[in-house]
């Protein structure tokens, strides 16, 4: 944004198409900040009269070209083979995004920051952000690797949610003798609030509503993350403009006054009255005080829970995926399908699948994941089947990880002969029959449903979705393929709500977007799934935080004292931690 200090005219002229365009409820805001924790235990004992003087060195890696780049060290300690490191590393956190991290370990032999001239390795360690957060408690033990025949000890890593990034507060001003703005009334004055950046410049974070034909305006509260009002600095100047609004557009500019979020906070105590100054008026007229005042009424400061608060508190996600086998995919022999198996590159539907599973994946302790697929004449009868199993056993439909997943697509790929009609509500209606069984926060459903067009029991479906949407539980559509997916975005109630015979859903749980949007035009296929699991899954943490606050559902302070008891989608019948299992209905 143009700098602010620039003449107020020029001021006046370059804020109002930024007024104009800001809308609060679609800013983004700064991702979540975790602190990453590193000790170790055990490590190789390099040196020759004492012991190692390990140093850690996290390395991040690029989503395009998958190249490894440093990203920052810890301190060095001396003569230990268990260190326990003081420097953290601070992470940007997106559930949407797969954050691969190597930790490597190093004997500091020299005072360089040259990696070469320190010839002793100790060891590497390799995960994402994902799997340190999804762990009990935040806190991941993985062995160090790296040195062929040897033991090079225990890496542990712990991930914490920085808090400063956690607190919200709740905001209400009021205006005084304002100055008058219009000719044949008062003015219609709001405030426009600007966050300071490093440079200099200021970026826009929040406008408050209109209010008309008044000089004593008294806003409406509102609510606003701190870290969008500050960027969790306390004393990072905040400027605050107040604006007459005019219908056109051209809101005339009243005055500013400038505050921090430690002066803001002071109003939880007090009333605080903030002179507003037009400075072009200022320079001009020597008998200028301020163009009015405005008055900080209540200041609420409340930290809320977040979705990571409810994943270190042991909160499981249970992932399902559901593939549709329908014949409107093509014949899978042949290189036209939407199914065929290419010796050379994935297609559109495995790579769907890896994209969103192997982010997942990281929230499930034991891994093991229910495959479906719909719309198929399973062997060895030809009976039609709208929910069978991938791995061709309907009580234990199970598979191990996004990679058991995969074999077991290609598997039925050979086995089952692709059929229709293209039916929704049985995979839906299954999964949200394991949701209903678990309403206290301790785990939470999405299932991704992949399909190539049209849906031919919409109403059904949206009866479905409307039933599912008071459970904890998300679906993920993602079409593939050239067909228009009219259908599925009147699923994604992002515009309007869903509804069914006259109810509407509790709220929007499902998310859609065509997979051929982003495809990466020269070919990137690890650029092309990075941008759709980003998409796709960028809505789930907050419908889970939806869902577990309208249920006044808190996250567990302490995380369960066992990490072996995991429940999942249509559980194993040969495990006694899991439910007896319910066989799914093949239709005809």
């Amino acid at each position: 944004m143009t700098d602010m200090r620039r003449s107020s005219t020029m001021n006046s002229f370059v804020n109002m198409a930024s007024i104009g365009e800001f809308d609060p409820l679609t800013a983004t805001i700064p991702a979540t900040k975790v602190e990453i924790t590193v000790s170790c235990r055990n490590l190789l004992d390099r040196d020759t009269f004492s012991k190692s003087d390990p140093i850690c060195i996290l390395y991040t890696q690029t989503i395009g070209n998958r190249e490894w780049r440093e990203f920052a060290r810890t301190e060095s300690i001396d003569n230990t083979l268990n260190p326990d490191f003081v420097r953290k590393f601070i992470l940007d956190y997106f559930f949407e995004e797969r954050q691969n991290l190597r930790f490597d370990l190093y004997d500091l032999d020299s005072k360089s920051e040259n990696l070469s001239k320190h010839k002793d390795f100790l060891g590497q360690a390799y995960c994402t952000l994902g799997e340190v957060v999804g762990s009990l408690g935040s806190r991941m033990e993985r062995p160090l690797m790296g040195i062929p025949g040897k033991n090079c000890g225990t890496i542990i890593v712990t991930a914490e949610e920085l808090s400063n990034c956690r607190e919200s507060v709740l905001l209400q001003f009021c205006g005084n003798k304002l100055d008058k703005k219009d000719f044949f009334g008062k003015s219609d004055p709001f405030l426009v609030f600007y966050r300071s950046n490093v440079d200099g410049t200021f970026t826009i974070c929040h406008k408050t509503e209109v209010v008309k034909n008044t000089l004593d305006p008294v806003w409406q509260a509102f609510k606003i993350p701190v870290r969008v009002l500050c960027n969790g600095d306390y004393d990072r100047e905040i400027k605050i403009e107040v604006y007459d609004w005019d219908r056109d557009g051209g809101h005339d500019y009243i005055g500013e006054f400038s505050t921090s979020y430690r002066e803001l906070s002071t109003g939880q105590s007090q009333f605080y009255i903030f002179e507003v100054v037009n400075p072009r008026k200022k320079k001009k007229k020597k008998k200028y005080k301020n163009s009015g005042t405005v008055t900080l009424l209540s200041c609420l400061i409340d930290t809320e829970v977040t979705f990571l608060d409810y994943i270190k508190g042991g909160t499981q996600i249970n992932f399902t995926v559901a593939i549709d086998f329908t014949a409107s995919n093509g014949n899978p022999s042949q290189p036209t399908s939407l199914h065929y198996l290419s010796p050379y590159h994935q297609n559109a539907y495995a790579m769907a699948l890896r994209a969103v599973g192997e982010i997942i994946q990281d929230y499930d302790s034991d891994k093991m994941f229910p495959a479906l697929g719909f719309g198929a004449k399973l062997p060895p009868d030809g009976r039609v089947s709208h929910e069978f199993a991938l791995n061709g056993n309907p009580d234990n439909p199970y598979c191990s990880g996004i990679e058991g997943v995969m074999e077991a697509y290609y598997t039925s790929l050979k086995s089952v002969r692709l059929y229709g009609p293209t039916y929704f509500s049985p995979v839906i209606n299954n999964v949200a029959r394991y949701a209903s069984l678990v309403r206290d926060g301790s785990e939470y459903y999405i299932l991704l449903i992949i399909s190539d067009g049209v849906i031919s029991d919409m109403a059904q479906t949206k009866e479905s979705i409307v039933n599912a949407s008071c459970l904890p539980m998300s679906i993920i559509i993602v079409g593939v393929g050239p067909a228009e997916f009219d259908e599925m975005i009147e699923l994604d109630g992002d515009e309007v709500r869903i509804s069914s015979r006259g109810r509407f859903a509790e709220r929007d749980i499902v998310q859609f977007v065509p997979f051929r949007d982003y495809i990466d035009p020269r070919g990137n296929h690890i650029l092309s799934m990075a941008r759709l699991a980003k998409d796709v899954l960028a809505e789930i943490p907050e419908q889970f935080l939806h869902y577990m606050r309208t249920r006044g559902i808190k996250p567990q302070h302490h995380p369960p004292p066992s990490q072996s008891q995991s429940y999942s989608f249509l559980p194993l019948s040969s495990s006694a931690s899991k439910p007896p299992s319910i066989p799914m209905q093949t239709q005809i």
